[in-house]
């Protein structure tokens, strides 16, 4: 809704694009946000900058949960053994670890795919300084998009599905801090927060270094901020939907946390 809404404001020269026009020209013009900063930041939204990134941690939260796999699956194994394979037919669905990396690659993919026809149909001007460039089309902000997915879906990748595995593992342990009063904080909590925190301000970084430096307008980041919230959404629908698991997360959690026969 607020992406349709902006994209409306966009294409039919709004109040909304008029205002934004005008901040834009005045944050372009500060001189609190230092240049170089601002520079910085923008180029973080870069693919050759972000794509990187979010290879490293598919590479390694797919490595990661092959671990895990193997882990559960020797667990389901050792059980099978000892109650004569009776329970075989009514174990948790296999965990397919390799989709949410693959989903990742494919959310960082469908940004360009989605912004670049935007662009073309809308053909918004840039900001002063962009002007004599080579194309109009600058709404929605493709640097924005990029970063938002890639570092989004890097940190989803990074915290959620220890988060998940955390919280079923409390369920299977009988829900102690249920009835102990307050859920006691875990270290994956304390990580997922850090993560997510630290995302925020990057994306906010890159957002303001873009219209700093007048790569782009206000609005143009915003609304690439409003498709990678569509995106981040989908690779979350995905994963829970396809990825599998069931119990077997919790047994994938015990094992992160047994000794080291199970490592």
């Amino acid at each position: 809704m607020l992406f349709a809404a902006l994209t409306w404001q966009v294409a039919g020269h709004g109040p909304l694009r008029t205002l934004d026009e005008r901040l834009g020209r005045t944050l372009a013009a500060a001189g609190a946000i230092p240049s170089g900063l601002a520079e910085f930041f923008a180029d973080l939204g870069n693919t050759v900058v972000a794509l990187p990134v979010l290879l490293v941690v598919m590479v390694w939260t797919g490595w990661r949960g092959r671990q895990r796999c193997r882990r559960w699956q020797q667990w389901q194994r050792e059980r099978e053994g000892e109650q004569g394979g009776a329970d075989a037919a009514e174990g948790p669905a296999p965990v397919r670890w390799w989709l949410p990396p693959l989903a990742a690659g494919l959310a960082l993919a469908a940004a360009p795919a989605l912004v670049v026809p935007l662009k073309l149909w809308l053909a918004r001007p840039g900001p002063p300084q962009m002007a004599g460039g080579a194309h109009d089309g600058f709404y929605p902000s493709g640097h924005g998009a990029t970063a938002a997915v890639a570092y989004g879906v890097a940190a989803l990748l990074l915290t959620r599905g220890r988060m998940r595995g955390q919280m079923r593992l409390r369920i299977g342990n009988g829900n102690d801090s249920a009835r102990s009063g307050t859920p006691a904080p875990t270290p994956a909590a304390a990580a997922t927060v850090a993560v997510t925190a630290s995302v925020a301000l990057l994306n906010a970084g890159v957002g303001i270094g873009l219209v700093r430096r007048g790569y782009h307008w206000p609005l143009d980041v915003l609304g690439s901020w409003c498709l990678a919230g569509v995106l981040l959404a989908a690779w979350c629908a995905v994963c829970d939907r396809w990825a599998g698991g069931g119990a077997g997360t919790v047994h994938q959690a015990a094992g992160d946390e047994a000794g080291p026969d199970r490592t």
